[in-house]
């Protein structure tokens, strides 16, 4: 049991990203914040925690090794996430296939959403006018 004045390290269920849509969502999103080891992609998802996903390629190994990659991400998110903004959904990318260390992605991790949330912030989502998106195609005489 937990002390109510500790938040719950838990990683639950709801805090997973797993439609495909999902994740197109992000990418789509176009923010990003990357260094040697690790592209991570943002989004806003309007809820009042993050969401993780992550995407692991067979570029990195046999899926022994991208499920310990897998393992090792989320248990760094999982420690860190007080230390990052909320309203996110994240997808991660390792880009090589070593494992880093778990401290090494205690010490990354926050700093590349921290600067990927800035670049969110700093340029708006494009919305498309609701008259524009409800208008069928234009007839001409």
């Amino acid at each position: 049991m937990t002390a109510p004045d500790r938040p719950s390290l838990a990683f639950r269920r709801h805090e997973h990203l797993r439609r495909p849509a999902d994740f197109q969502r992000v990418y789509d999103r176009r923010r990003s914040a990357a260094d040697g080891k690790l592209i991570v992609y943002v989004c806003e998802n309007g809820l009042p925690h993050l969401r993780l996903g992550l995407s692991v390629s067979r570029k990195n190994g046999p899926a022994v090794h991208r499920n310990r990659m897998r393992r090792l991400y989320r248990e760094a998110f999982r420690l860190t996430r007080h230390e990052m903004p909320v309203g996110l959904d994240l997808v991660l990318i390792p880009r090589r296939s070593e494992i880093p260390t778990l401290e090494t992605l205690r010490n990354v991790l926050p700093r590349l959403v921290r600067a990927a949330a800035k670049k969110l912030v700093a340029s708006p989502p494009a919305e498309t006018p609701a008259a524009e998106a409800d208008e069928g195609p234009e007839v001409r005489p």
